[in-house]
């Protein structure tokens, strides 16, 4: 009986899940114990306010992974779909600007966001160029292009309830956190019951296999990067609200950081395999982290050192895990 409830539990959490959750017992062990202050509310609110701009982005980086590619313009699309929505605000009263052309703005920064991965799915389902190619190409081009509209200042100046929405709470959650979540459901959804979601896995498993099985190869992959660009235009609308100001180059540091929680999260760096929840829980690792290494007096560089200490970490499990599988299998036969 309690063989059958674990395997249950088991199936239904998925063996992704083990290395993020033991990842997350760790560092709330570790720095519980070396910071008495770790375990508090403080601090999970502020991970709960600073988590979602870096999850949005993680959304928005998974998609295109699990089809085997990549898409390293995310923070641009993210910062030139900000920077739409505060040229209209600007040109619409600015600080007197009313809900209404808040949500014009936020329709249009949605429309750049998802014009610039409908852009990259085009060519990369086209062409057959490498997916980093492609998006390195709209990486320069949003930059320069974001760099020269703006000539390389920021824009402020925004509606008071702009700010509510960046650092407000509704019953005590934060308003981006409850985007954030809901994105992530969206997610979880897409890709376990929809035909999307089943062609993205088919596609990062075997692209050539899938395009042999009459699948729609090169609308699924249009259709993945434009809702990669999407995802990265509801990030930057969050970074708008939260910065209180827009500019290229804002949270330029989370490119990497994306890849890693997805890693961290059980994806395939090669496509095929990965889910929602566990990049979910590895995103909340990644931010404990960074906050309990603030909590103990650690300079904050040291963080992103840490994150890529850890990723080499995981790959190395990852191999030794495989390893050990193989010899197991092996003796067994």
């Amino acid at each position: 009986m309690t063989t059958t409830v674990f395997e249950r539990i088991k199936a239904a959490i998925g063996p992704e899940m083990a290395g993020p959750g033991l990842a997350f017992v760790a560092v709330v062990l570790v720095f519980g114990i070396a910071s008495p202050q770790f375990l508090s509310a403080a601090t999970f609110g502020s991970v709960a306010f600073q988590l979602p701009e870096l999850g949005l982005l993680t959304l928005a980086m998974l998609l295109p992974i699990l089809t085997g590619g990549l898409n390293l313009a995310i923070t641009f699309t993210a910062n030139l779909a900000g920077l739409t929505l505060a040229w209209v605000l600007k040109a619409n009263g600015g600080a007197d600007a009313g809900f209404g052309i808040f949500l014009v703005g936020s329709v249009l920064a949605v429309m750049v966001g998802a014009a610039s991965g409908v852009v990259m799915g085009l060519v990369i389902a086209f062409t057959r160029a490498h997916p980093i190619l492609v998006s390195l190409s709209m990486m320069i081009f949003l930059r320069g292009l974001g760099e020269f509209l703006t000539r390389g200042g920021d824009i402020s100046g925004f509606p008071p309830f702009v700010g509510v929405i960046g650092h407000g709470s509704v019953a005590g959650i934060p308003v981006p956190l409850i985007v954030f979540v809901v994105c992530v459901l969206a997610w979880h959804l897409l890709l376990g019951r929809t035909k999307l979601g089943f062609n993205t896995y088919m596609i990062g498993s075997n692209l050539e296999a899938t395009r042999y099985s009459g699948i729609n190869t090169r609308k699924a992959i249009v259709l993945v990067y434009t809702l990669s660009g999407v995802m990265c235009a509801i990030a930057g609308i969050i970074m708008l609200a939260r910065f209180n100001s827009v500019r290229i180059g804002h949270g330029e540091s989370y490119l990497l950081i994306t890849v890693l929680a997805c890693f961290l999260g059980g994806v395939n760096p090669f496509g095929g395999f990965g889910r929602v929840i566990p990049v979910f829980v590895a995103l909340v690792v990644l931010q404990l982290l960074s906050s309990g290494l603030n909590l103990i007096g650690a300079n904050q560089h040291l963080a992103t050192a840490v994150w890529g200490i850890l990723l080499v970490g995981v790959m190395i499990l990852r191999w030794a895990v495989s390893r050990i599988k193989i010899s197991i299998v092996r003796r067994g036969s």
